[in-house]
């Protein structure tokens, strides 16, 4: 199939299961679509094991689709720019170090956590899983999903300052995630790097894509001041994202956190004194559809990459065990930042729960299960982490709201 029949297939379905979503389920459209997803897979699995399909076509389909590369080489950067687009900079300055040592530290202690206590429990379950690669499952977990997160927080009507906190350490800490992943990933395949290469990736990849962030979106919001015309000025966004995302990978910086930092800037700077009022509100809708979109499709993708993994028996239950170790890792690396930094900062009530329960994680796990080198732990790994995201996505995403209102009422 040509891949753009194949892009046709894949919008037919995710506005199908969404129009399902919005005419009978009524859940969050994300939530919803992936739901219809996995029912969808669910239904293949049971028609071929009737034998009356053969879903073989269907896997060849799914696997013409590199999620990893479509998502954290296409999909992600229009998504965290939409996402970072409505973010109140004077938000995240106000809680700027519970946010930093969340999105930074955090991710780190909870990589080694989660990775010792996965290494055990898969020794447990009969999986003889090296170290590091368990390790590699603490990196691409820790990091909670800020279009997953974003996505459930917007019906969720928690208290501004949660959402600030959740919003602003889920667009930070997938950056820093995917570089502690490269770096786990290198040493998987032989790479040696010692501290001060360490310390210099993360140097270059994450203050460099701040660096490229702030200087695309100046150039961008310079550009949008001279002229008034809102169909070139959303052109002129879209061609910050595309091209911006492209020129950080490139110089091999943080693509995540540059659009980020881009996002920001033109959410807080440049939509209120580099275009008329007029094209600010068409600027808004249009990212607010396209965020809507690539969501859906994103979600409905995930849904579908069930057809293609190698799930045993074995495996689920491992995946099912996992879920609430990497709960109860998220609660500790919550809980140790915000119980110091109570003494100088004030927090709504029962915080930490609330952080950990929010903590949803989502495509950029599975993408990058994915990108590990082939191998039979890669299979575990693979299939441990959409047991997780699955159960993050639609448990977690759709109790979200009801654990708000219960906490603080």
């Amino acid at each position: 199939m040509s891949g753009f029949a194949l892009i046709g297939l894949v919008l037919g379905v995710t506005a199908v299961l969404a129009w399902i979503n919005e005419r009978w389920l009524k859940m969050p459209t994300a939530i919803g679509v992936m739901t219809g997803a996995l029912v969808l897979s669910f239904s293949l699995f049971g028609l071929e094991a009737a034998g009356v399909l053969d879903d073989a076509w269907m896997n060849r389909l799914i696997e013409q689709v590199d999620f990893g590369d479509v998502l954290m080489k296409g999909m992600l950067s229009f998504l965290l720019f939409a996402g970072a687009l409505h973010v109140d900079l004077g938000d995240l300055r106000n809680r700027k170090w519970s946010i930093g040592i969340l999105a930074t530290v955090g991710v780190v202690f909870s990589t080694f956590l989660v990775g010792t206590l996965f290494w055990l429990l898969a020794g447990a379950f009969g999986f003889e899983l090296p170290w590091i690669w368990a390790l590699a499952f603490g990196a691409l977990i820790s990091p909670t999903d800020p279009v997953a997160v974003l996505g459930v927080m917007k019906g969720a009507k928690a208290p501004k300052d949660l959402s600030s906190m959740v919003a602003g350490e889920s667009l930070f800490n997938d950056g820093v995630g995917v570089v502690v992943f490269t770096v786990i990933a290198g040493l998987l395949v032989g790479d040696h790097l010692d501290a001060a290469h360490i310390g210099e990736l993360f140097a270059v990849e994450a203050l460099g894509g701040v660096v490229v962030g702030l200087i695309l979106g100046w150039l961008a919001y310079r550009m949008l001041k001279t002229i008034d015309n809102h169909a070139v000025e959303i052109l002129i966004t879209v061609a910050l994202v595309g091209g911006g995302y492209a020129l950080a990978l490139a110089i091999h910086t943080s693509g995540p956190i540059a659009m980020v930092v881009a996002g920001l800037f033109m959410g807080n700077h440049g939509r209120f004194f580099g275009m008329s009022d007029d094209t600010r509100e068409a600027l808004d809708g249009f990212w607010e559809v396209i965020d809507e979109i690539l969501n859906a499709i994103l979600f409905v993708m995930m849904g579908l990459e069930l057809l293609v993994l190698a799930f045993s028996g074995q495996r689920l239950l491992l995946g099912v065990a996992t879920i609430p170790l990497v709960l109860i890792v998220r609660f500790i690396a919550v809980g140790i930042p915000i119980s110091a930094l109570r003494s100088i900062r004030d927090y709504v009530p029962h915080t930490v729960k609330l952080m950990t329960w929010c903590g949803v994680r989502g495509g950029i796990s599975i993408a990058l299960a994915l990108a590990l080198p082939a191998s039979p732990y890669r299979e575990i790994i693979l299939s441990v982490t959409y047991s997780v995201v699955v159960f993050s996505v639609l448990v977690q995403g759709l109790t979200v709201a009801a654990a708000v209102r219960r906490a603080l009422r």
